[in-house]
């Protein structure tokens, strides 16, 4: 029996997502910077302060390390926070109450204790904000044993993982893009869970295995529809989750085209299209027909220039070209 659904945007997604999960669940909580202000969160997080009060929905000080280290004691002794860094670039400041409490809690407990808290990083690349603002760090974070990672595309995927993510009884990063918060998709209005680490073909095809995740795989997917035009059939995946990751569906993929090309939003070196190619090579290396491919962003800083900005990002002729070459 079909869900019934309606056509919501992304960002509006994840505000009724937040709004449903406040209003059935006492134990979850909403804190970050800037919750009360679009200028921060967009629409993500509109009306949740007054219909809640501040002491569900905090709009807090500007102090990473303190609400995030808030956030995780918060989860030790029984609530479910999700703490919002409206720049992923100063999650940095939180990484000692994120990788040395939050990730490392449940095992050196001995498995006796929980930290179910969700820290939600936005990207915020784009619109001339230079190398500070723009930073894509979500490879840091998925080398953290103890931390899963969700990586979410579409709005039906982004209202999934987040009710899988905080009903984990352990931390889960959400990886935001405000680049997807205008993208219109069919979504279910009752709840729905996707699990973390499964992902998913968008496209099949025969031709080259084209993986991406989070905003990046929008390009991919248009790459994908100007290659069929040149009869070219690509399979694209999208993972969803890249901690842990579908490694499953990966290997299907390439062992059906013999060909992979990775396309990753963030730095090439030590980036997270590195393990996927290493995962890949140690596993399906006699299936491949030619060198792996990997569509990342430079090795430099983010430019405040908008014509250097158009040269600096992924976008879909980048992946066609690539697409061309491996072929």
């Amino acid at each position: 029996m079909s869900l019934k659904s309606r056509k919501i945007s992304y960002s509006d997604t994840i505000n009724e997502t937040l709004d449903y999960l406040l209003g059935t669940d006492d134990s979850v909580m909403l804190m970050g910077q800037g919750v009360k202000s679009p200028w921060y969160v967009g629409s993500t997080c509109n009306g949740l302060v007054k219909k809640y009060g501040e002491e569900r929905v905090l709009d807090t000080p500007v102090s990473e390390n303190g609400i995030t280290g808030a956030a995780v004691g918060a989860a030790i002794v029984g609530m479910k926070p999700i703490v919002v860094h409206p720049r992923m670039d100063f999650m940095l400041y939180a990484f000692d109450p994120i990788i040395n409490q939050a990730a490392n809690w449940h095992f050196m407990s001995g498995g006796k204790s929980n930290v179910p808290v969700v820290f939600w990083g936005i990207i915020n690349r784009g619109g001339e904000q230079a190398a500070q603002h723009s930073q894509s760090l979500y490879s840091i974070f998925a080398h953290i044993p103890g931390l899963k990672v969700i990586t979410p595309s579409t709005p039906y995927d982004v209202k999934g993982l987040l009710f899988s993510a905080i009903r984990d009884p352990n931390p889960v990063l959400f990886v935001d893009d405000r680049w997807l918060y205008s993208i219109m998709e069919e979504v279910p209005e009752e709840e729905y869970e996707i699990p973390i680490g499964k992902g998913i073909i968008r496209k099949e095809g025969k031709d080259v295995s084209l993986v991406s995740f989070s905003y990046p795989m929008h390009e991919a997917s248009k790459a994908a529809a100007k290659l069929s035009k040149e009869n070219i059939d690509v399979e694209l995946i999208d993972l969803r989750s890249i901690k842990p990751y579908d490694k499953e569906l990966l290997l299907e993929s390439v062992k059906k085209t013999g060909k992979l090309i990775l396309v990753d939003g963030s730095w090439k070196t030590g980036g997270f299209s590195a393990e996927i190619a290493a995962f890949v090579a140690e596993n399906a290396f006699k299936y491949l027909k030619s060198p792996i491919i990997r569509v990342c962003l430079p090795d430099v800083p983010a430019p405040a220039s908008q014509i250097l900005e158009e040269e600096y990002y992924i976008t879909s002729d980048k992946i066609v070209q690539a697409v061309k070459q491996i072929l």
